[in-house]
């Protein structure tokens, strides 16, 4: 029997993590033949969490509560890491817990790896449920990473991994940064299901302009040496083109070299010591078998 474990931070949302494991549980009608345990990461809520009960098709729910809030990211990495060192399992399931990832996608994970054992699967994106003016900046965000990095990244934390992906990058400094930049990084062989972004259960999406930039910039910073040395074949080009067709491109290139610091700065938040200690973070895990 395959164990599977489904790691979701929360912050204050409890309403939503009440509704999202319902849920959960009814995507888990048909499959028999697995064992799910639901980890919760109680990232230091300022809001007490309700009395949870343990859905049926679910093994047992276990909140792990933060002293400190760390974010969303710091989270996962937190999880992954404490599962890796304390937990037996067989695949490990990342998902947000408002509602934005769809718990009927669950069931597309779980047929693939009937197939497919050995590889690790993320949703890709194929329909998102936002305005605009953000699906454009996503696209902006997909080119530039694209253009950067030379890697396509068109998935977020909605992902189901192998144990042996997993162990992959549960040590990575990088992953204290950016989950989806690691996994891409490091895992080389990835399966996708086709996934549309749902709505929020409850409230307006908590993403702000400055976070969503910073999660573009969090990503790229974990492939800097490709940035710096793209961006650095950018501007000998520039520079050619510069005194070939006297055409004065100074902007772009001080534009260019001004993207580099920032990628630096960001990838500066990739903190090894801070993951490896990650665990002191803990103040209580309660455990509900029914």
């Amino acid at each position: 029997m395959k164990k599977i474990k489904i790691l979701i931070p929360i912050y204050n949302d409890w309403e939503s993590l009440v509704k999202l494991l319902d849920q959960i549980n009814e995507s888990l009608n048909e499959f028999n033949q697995i064992e799910v345990e639901c980890i919760i990461i109680n990232d230091a809520s300022t809001r007490s969490a309700p009395i949870l009960t343990k859905p049926s098709n679910i093994k047992l729910l276990k909140v792990m509560n933060m002293i400190e809030n760390k974010g969303h990211a710091r989270c996962n990495a937190f999880g992954i890491r404490y599962l890796i060192l304390n937990e037996k399992f067989d695949y490990l399931i990342l998902m947000d817990g408002d509602g934005e990832d769809r718990p009927v996608e669950i069931k597309s994970f779980l047929n693939e790896i009937s197939t497919k054992p050995s590889n690790s699967i993320v949703a890709k994106r194929v329909k998102r449920s936002e305005g605009l003016f953000f699906k454009l900046l996503y696209q902006m965000h997909k080119i530039i990473t694209y253009i950067f990095t030379g890697k396509k990244i068109n998935f977020g934390n909605y992902s189901c991994l192998t144990k042996k992906d997993v162990e992959r990058i549960f040590s990575k400094a990088s992953l204290w940064s950016s989950y989806s930049g690691t996994v891409k990084k490091y895992i080389k062989n990835l399966n996708e299901i086709n996934s549309t972004r749902g709505l929020r259960y409850f409230g307006p999406s908590k993403m702000s302009l400055f976070n969503l930039i910073l999660h573009s910039f969090s990503i790229i910073a974990v492939f800097k040496y490709h940035v710096f040395f793209r961006s650095l074949i950018f501007l000998f080009v520039l520079d050619y083109l510069s005194n070939t067709i006297d055409v004065n491109l100074i902007l772009i290139q001080i534009l260019l070299i001004i993207f580099c610091i920032i990628i630096f700065a960001v990838s500066l938040r990739e903190k090894d010591d801070e993951l490896q200690k990650s665990q002191e973070n803990l103040k209580s895990v309660n455990v509900i078998t029914q």
